[in-house]
């Protein structure tokens, strides 16, 4: 295929997660050492990943895909964290393209914004709710004005409970269509279980209610937030929780860590081209299977259904891409790098 690549999901989905599956990711005390400036948001205590992002999108305002990684993962390293960044995606982003938070065609714009301290639980965190009050000032800077907050120091619009976070999915992707611009960002604890992946591992969220309702894993994601979206819509996703960089399950990833930027630097320089790289766990079996549940449902069910079925049931499919093989992906070899077997911890 080339470097034309048959896309299987059809929304332009991307993902930045401040760490790799085998990782955790720091929830800091006080952001004040980041040098954000108070308009920004809370200055007390936050994520290292939220806080990394809008460092390094007030350094350079208008950064390409490797200057935003590599500018997070050089926050990161000032601030003597080891985690390392990843970006996830649908297709294999070009790393020379310019981030941007907006689709072309100038359709609606909506943010589902979850913030998580788990107030009074074990393993409680500080700074999440605060990283949800610091995107969310960050995205209105941005053009942002139709939010959904999940937060639970009781200053959101519900509370982040597993059916809450759900419904903000189907409510994300409510009326989708080519042209919108999504955004989900997600501040809280994240899990890794036993589940169906090459490495074995589902990679997840945690609720605040995950004694009662489980963890959200990222088949869930997958099949509640990314397969429903059509054709031309964009999705953007920011993860600061532990062990959340495929928790999107997305086929195509880079990782930014020293040597992978550098390679993509020197790519850039000598082609002008360095792409993400496939995601050796995605699997492609496991999206087909989804999505043939999910067009049986909406077009097989008597009196023309309108759901995705399974155990979610959430509506509006959207446009269905075709599901050909993978083989072939890619723009650049040798970029990947998922780093080791995921970890159990929060």
């Amino acid at each position: 295929m080339g470097d034309d690549p048959v896309k299987v999901i059809a929304a332009d989905v991307m993902m930045i997660s401040g760490c790799q599956d085998a990782q955790t990711s720091a929830d800091v005390s006080n952001i004040a050492q980041f040098g954000l400036p108070e308009t920004a948001g809370p200055a007390s205590a936050g994520g290292a990943c939220t806080c990394s992002f809008l460092t390094t999108m007030q350094r350079n305002p208008n950064p390409t895909w490797l200057e935003l990684l590599s500018g997070v993962h050089q926050v990161l390293k000032e601030r003597q964290f080891t985690q390392i960044p990843e970006m996830s995606a649908s297709s294999p982003v070009d790393l020379g393209t310019r981030f941007t938070l907006h689709g072309q065609g100038g359709g609606q714009q909506k943010a589902l914004l979850v913030g998580i301290n788990y107030i009074g639980m074990k393993g409680e965190l500080r700074g999440c709710c605060n990283d949800v009050k610091s995107m969310k000032n960050f995205l209105q800077h941005q053009g942002y004005s139709t939010f959904r907050v999940l937060t639970d120091d009781g200053e959101g619009d519900a509370e982040p409970t597993a059916a809450n976070i759900l419904e903000g999915f189907k409510w994300l992707m409510g009326g989708a269509q080519a042209g919108d611009s999504l955004i989900f960002h997600y501040s809280g604890h994240g899990g890794s279980l036993k589940g169906d992946e090459e490495d074995g591992k589902d990679e997840t969220l945690v609720p605040l209610d995950y004694k009662q309702a489980g963890q959200i894993r990222d088949n869930d994601i997958l099949k509640a937030l990314v397969l429903p979206l059509p054709r031309g819509c964009r999705l953007t996703a920011l993860m600061d929780c532990c062990h959340s960089g495929t928790v999107m399950d997305l086929p195509y990833i880079f990782t930014a860590n020293a040597a992978n930027v550098q390679q993509a630097q020197e790519s850039l320089a000598n082609s002008g081209s360095a792409c993400a790289q496939v995601n050796t766990n995605f699997s492609m079996s496991y999206v087909q299977q989804m999505m043939q549940q999910m067009m049986q449902v909406t077009f097989g069910a008597a009196g023309g259904i309108l759901g995705m079925g399974g155990m979610l049931g959430m509506g509006g499919m959207g446009s269905m891409p075709g599901m050909p093989g993978m083989g072939g992906m890619g723009c650049m070899p040798g970029m990947g790098g998922m780093g080791g077997m995921p970890g159990m911890g929060g």
